[in-house]
């Protein structure tokens, strides 16, 4: 294994054993759950925002480190941000897991799901949250 792949593997390791902005979020206004019926994972997604950017984010869930490690991840990567900002980053974060494209900086750590495209079984783990961040954009009004 070479040396990016153990700084990926530890990356996610990291995020699934002390997750950031793990557990519920008083004073949210959008609580989505989503889940994936074909491994079991989980996650309740807590966002509080003022209808143009996501002031805050937390999160809920259980299921392998892919699903846990990339919750962790999206909720550093959104929080403060305008929903038009973490939308994109979506798209991109999905071009990378889904359709192999190389990672772009903004996404930051979550390259180290880059992997994750080869691995057709744990594309769902992966995108999971953030399935759950569009639903809530739904649900906020942002998307159709």
């Amino acid at each position: 294994m070479g040396l990016l792949d153990e700084l990926y593997k530890e990356i996610i390791l990291r995020h699934y054993k002390s997750p950031r902005n793990f557990g519920e979020l008083p004073g949210a206004n959008l609580r989505v759950m989503g889940d994936n019926p074909s491994c079991g994972d989980q996650v309740e997604l807590f966002v509080l925002t003022d209808g143009t950017r996501i002031a805050d984010v937390r999160f809920r869930g259980q299921g392998c480190a892919i699903s846990q490690a990339s919750a962790s991840l999206m909720t550093e990567l959104v929080k403060g941000k305008p929903w038009t900002e973490a939308l994109a980053l979506k798209q991109q974060f999905k071009a990378v897991v889904v359709d192999g494209a190389a990672p772009t900086p903004a996404l930051g750590d979550l390259a180290a799901l880059a992997g994750v495209h080869k691995l057709a079984a744990r594309v769902k783990c992966a995108t999971l949250a953030w399935n759950a961040l569009e639903q809530a954009a739904r649900e906020a009004g942002v998307l159709d």
